[in-house]
């Protein structure tokens, strides 16, 4: 990943594109801990993930976004307890559900550029 200049130069249309793209990095990279048995590695990318679930609910305008913003908030919570029980139950279904829903958030906000 290289840019000219820092995280400041970028929209804050592309930081949310970052933060989905960063969000399905750590989920992939946490299905692989899981299949490794690195559970250490599992825990901490899927702490990562949720940080950035975290991250995108916090960036929701619920009033300028409406009902749109309030149901990605429901979502967002949505796959944060997907991602804890992926954690407890070292479940790689539960983490191609999360990865698989934030797909489909992000080609839509993709769509808006």
């Amino acid at each position: 990943m290289h840019s000219s200049g820092g995280l400041g130069e970028e929209s804050p249309h592309r930081l949310i594109q970052l933060l989905m793209e960063g969000f399905l990095a750590r989920v992939n990279s946490a299905k692989g801990a899981i299949v490794h048995g690195d559970m250490e590695s599992k825990s901490i990318y899927i702490s990562k993930a949720i940080g950035i679930t975290g991250g995108l609910n916090e960036a929701l305008n619920l009033e300028q976004g409406g009902e749109l913003a309030a149901n990605l908030r429901q979502l967002y919570g949505y796959i944060n307890s997907c991602l804890l029980q992926a954690s407890r139950e070292n479940s790689e279904e539960k983490l191609n559900e999360v990865a698989v829903l934030m797909k489909e958030i992000k080609e839509a906000w993709d769509a808006i550029a």
